[in-house]
């Protein structure tokens, strides 16, 4: 049976969804809603930017993925199936996750940091060794890190890492909360390039929320675009920026590309 996209006309199989929206809906407390009937359907083996500014819903969307949050109503699919209400522990293991910052556990060393989900998830000493050297080799870092501590790197290294333990566990898919935005330009440009590289290599989806329409054009093949909770605007990068939906998405691309 096949499905027929809102955007653009496309179908798009069941299959080839990596997360589907269905009418969905969150607020906290008796402010404004933070989502409101959201839906949608994002393609799977690409990357999909969600851009927006502060306040736009768009870290919310990230963590009802990751079945942080709940959402009020409707309901979020993760490769055609609902989130489950309980065994978290074994969802959230097919699910990567990078932060602003890199978030990395200033107490462990670079490698313990990458290995963590890896030994929590039973794998064995030489299985994790391998898949560390492996993510080590295609993040461009050197094996003299691993003992370090992760603020005696630089932020790029740090950013690097955080990607590293972020594809471990071999996720299907990977959700980026403004991972690279504390990493200076130039620095920038060298994560955006490895990071493509891994993720067309592990076969990953990706979901990536971003203030940054020049980061979400470099990145993304998919681009949705959220203000105050709705969906302005959704299709393949290149026709969002061909053909702006209203003033907004228009600033966003003539101010930012």
């Amino acid at each position: 049976m096949t499905a027929v996209s809102q955007s653009g006309g496309q179908e798009q199989r069941a299959e080839e969804v990596c997360v589907e929206f269905c009418d969905v809906e969150k607020s906290f407390g008796s402010e404004q809603k933070i989502l409101d009937g959201i839906s949608l359907r994002l393609p799977a083996g690409t990357t999909t930017a969600v851009v927006g500014e502060s306040g736009s819903g768009k870290t919310t969307l990230l963590q009802l993925v990751n079945a942080v949050l709940r959402p009020d109503a409707g309901e979020v699919r993760v490769f055609g199936q609902p989130i489950p209400q309980d065994d978290l522990v074994s969802f959230r293991r097919g699910i990567g996750y990078a932060v602003q910052g890199a978030g990395l556990f200033p107490h462990l060393s670079n490698r313990e940091n990458v290995e963590l989900l890896a030994k929590l998830a039973g794998w064995s000493a030489s299985r994790r060794e391998a898949r560390y050297l492996q993510l080590l080799g295609m993040m461009g870092l050197d094996d003299e890190i691993s003992d370090r501590y992760p603020h005696t790197v630089s932020g790029g290294q740090q950013q690097r890492v955080g990607l590293c333990r972020a594809f471990m566990l071999q996720p299907r898919l990977l959700l980026l909360d403004e991972p690279f935005s504390a990493v200076d330009p130039i620095t920038r440009i060298g994560i955006y390039q490895t990071f493509a590289q891994v993720k067309a290599r592990e076969g990953v989806s990706a979901l990536l929320v971003t203030h940054d329409m020049r980061e979400a054009a470099r990145l993304a093949d998919y681009l949705v675009i959220l203000a105050r909770g709705r969906v302005l605007q959704e299709g393949a990068v290149s026709d969002v920026i061909a053909a702006p939906a209203d003033d907004y998405v228009r600033m966003l691309v003539k101010e930012q590309l």
